[in-house]
């Protein structure tokens, strides 16, 4: 008998330490690490949503946030199997950790519940998936997630590349199930509100995505996109869901969420060899409460969160 013990066993999937980056994760290459809002970038991070508020003249409250965020990605195993009758699909497997603390923020009408800098607002760890093999209808990716409040999460999607970009797409924050004549609609004030005042002087709940168009151009501009990866992901695809405690169904339930990542190699290199990289996100999570005015169904609330993220160089 030639096998030690250590043979016999099998291998155990572990945690491992994040490298600047692993080529065998495919669409996941770059991503293990640890990703921040620094340097230039410090303050990228934006939020809008829509709460419950009675207040006689409104039922809701607009609540902006500006944030800073640190985004921890690690391996977890390059080839999970899954075994099945006619042969085992291979997934890759990466966790993250987002962690979000708040710089400022306003609500209108104003509630005084909006809270001050330095609080912690949002927390989150999760998992994506890369599917190798036995894929269908090209869906090769997931993203698996749950929050504190007692939502959790799959959605599926497709990645993709390219050396020229991908178009980030206008995105409307204004909710679904209503007349949506800003100007015209008094119940669409809050909105309006942060349309004429923006927000910090710089973002506006009604276009949230330009501020990530607006980040990114200039590298473009100057030639300092390398490569660009797209993750892209719906959990209204396949068998994809959200699943929320009751509360949050009786409430303010969270039925859709979609999200998209960008994962942009520059050009320019740190002094240790690794390229430097930039990461953007844009995330839809519809929320559903109100009866509509004149049809059937609940009103759609569109809670939008934006970010540019550098990747942070391994010591």
């Amino acid at each position: 008998m030639s096998n030690s013990a250590s043979e016999q066993q099998p291998s155990q999937r572990v945690l491992k330490k994040a490298t600047g980056s692993e080529e065998a994760l495919g669409p996941f290459t770059h991503l293990p690490g640890v990703w921040k809002n620094t340097g230039q970038f410090s303050g990228h991070g934006w939020n809008m949503i829509a709460l419950p508020f009675p207040t006689g003249e409104l039922d809701y409250r607009l609540l902006n946030n500006q944030y800073n965020e640190t985004l921890t990605f690690q391996l977890v195993d390059k080839n999970v199997p899954n075994r099945g009758m006619n042969g085992d699909q291979e997934v890759e497997t990466i966790d993250y950790v987002q962690q979000i603390e708040q710089i400022s923020a306003a609500d209108f009408p104003d509630s005084g519940l909006a809270g001050g800098a330095g609080l912690a607002i949002h927390h989150e760890p999760g998992l994506w998936l890369y599917m190798k093999n036995h894929t269908k209808d090209d869906l090769n990716i997931a993203r698996l997630s749950s929050i504190p409040h007692g939502d959790s999460l799959m959605a599926l999607g497709k990645s993709a590349q390219s050396q020229t970009g991908f178009e980030i797409p206008k995105v409307s924050g204004l909710p679904i199930g209503v007349d949506q004549n800003l100007e015209a609609n008094p119940y669409l004030k809050p909105y309006l509100h942060f349309h004429n005042n923006l927000f910090e002087n710089v973002f506006d709940p009604t276009q949230p995505n330009e501020l990530l168009n607006k980040a990114i151009l200039p590298f473009f501009q100057q030639g300092k996109i390398a490569n660009v990866t797209q993750l892209k992901v719906d959990s209204t695809l396949a068998s994809g869901g959200v699943n929320n405690i009751p509360f949050v169904v009786r409430q303010a339930n969270a039925e859709q969420v979609e999200a998209t990542l960008w994962i942009y190699e520059l050009t320019e290199k740190h002094p240790n060899g690794e390229p430097k990289m930039l990461l953007q996100y844009s995330q839809i999570v519809m929320l559903d409460f109100f009866e509509r005015k004149g049809e059937q169904g609940l009103i759609q609330w569109p809670h939008v969160s934006i970010n540019t993220l550098e990747k942070q160089p391994t010591s």
